[in-house]
């Protein structure tokens, strides 16, 4: 089954990988982060024991662990010299951590003391990194979601530098800033914030100073961001993909089915429910070196897709 049209049509590979079948996996399993390594091959956070899944390109396992994510969310692959780390956020533990590719923690981010935590929880759902191979400092940037809707700031060495939380520009505070990342696509990089419940992405540069904000007339819930090329792809929890151009305008829709979101029990729909060609739940996405997309849903029992470019 073939989706897009132009230069952006993929062939849909429904099922392309499975999490193992397991206890936990079964009774949750969500899938809610994705990255593609050096080696090309797809990592995928998922909501149970093991947490951590390793596929190669044609889908089949290779190694997994971590047994303490079970509220599994977030996944960002970095790179430092020779060697490639992940950043995973456990909604339920509250765990913000930098591990190596076999799991070994090379360091954890504690929850900075401020005033907004003695009313607001603290539930972290992403992690970008001002990465020095880029020309950056290093800076890594927290979301807190879930939680306060703030973003916090921390150096490369893991000390808090400072937050925000969208007061400081034209646009407004952050409602469930999801996701973020730093694009290093023109000649200064500049920080995106999906604003995921505000339907909307807000920019700041890379020491926290507000820009602009887009998308509020063309998103319906921005998870976060991948880009291949001068394209931008952001998956919408609402049952789609969007693609921009370099310029931040719409180039397409993929995968549409928004209406699916209006059914009783969403996102956890009986399995005649899910549609080959048709998302149900985006919530996180990479891309490889070929423009092939991977494409991971909330869904118990979890959903990962591959959209091979044609």
């Amino acid at each position: 089954m073939r989706i897009g049209s132009g230069t952006q049509t993929y062939e849909w590979l429904e099922d392309w990988a499975r999490i193992p079948d397991t206890p936990s996996g079964r009774e949750n399993g969500r899938t809610h982060g994705v990255v593609v390594t050096a080696a090309g091959n797809i990592m995928v956070f998922n909501q149970a024991d093991p947490a951590v899944l390793t596929f190669d390109r044609d889908g089949k396992l290779l190694h997994t662990w971590g047994n303490r994510f079970s509220g599994a969310h977030g996944m960002t692959l970095v790179q430092e010299g020779d060697a490639e780390y992940l950043w995973l956020t456990d909604q339920g533990s509250r765990e913000v951590v930098k591990t190596t590719l076999d799991g070994q923690t090379v360091m954890n981010l504690e929850r900075p003391d401020l005033p907004v935590y003695q009313k607001a929880n603290y539930s972290p759902t992403w992690v970008a990194v001002n990465e020095e191979r880029h020309g950056g400092n290093g800076d890594i940037w927290v979301t807190d979601g879930y939680g306060s809707n703030y973003v916090h700031r921390y150096d490369k060495t893991g000390r808090y530098l400072n937050s925000i939380n969208g007061e400081e520009g034209k646009t407004g505070p952050f409602s469930c800033p999801h996701g973020i990342w730093i694009d290093t696509r023109k000649s200064q990089p500049e920080l995106y914030i999906a604003d995921r419940s505000n339907h909307r992405i807000q920019v700041y540069d890379p020491e926290g100073i507000y820009k602009r904000a887009f998308g509020a007339d063309l998103f319906t819930s921005p998870d976060g961001f991948v880009t291949h090329g001068e394209y931008l792809m952001v998956p919408e929890l609402f049952a789609r993909l969007t693609i921009l151009d370099a310029d931040d305008k719409l180039v397409c829709h993929l995968g549409t089915n928004e209406d699916v979101v209006k059914e009783k029990g969403w996102p956890n729909l009986p399995k005649e429910m899910i549609h080959p060609g048709k998302f149900n739940s985006p919530h996180g996405m990479a891309a490889d070196a070929q423009g092939n997309l991977y494409v991971v849903e909330w869904i118990v029992g979890g959903r990962i897709t591959k959209l091979v470019k044609c």
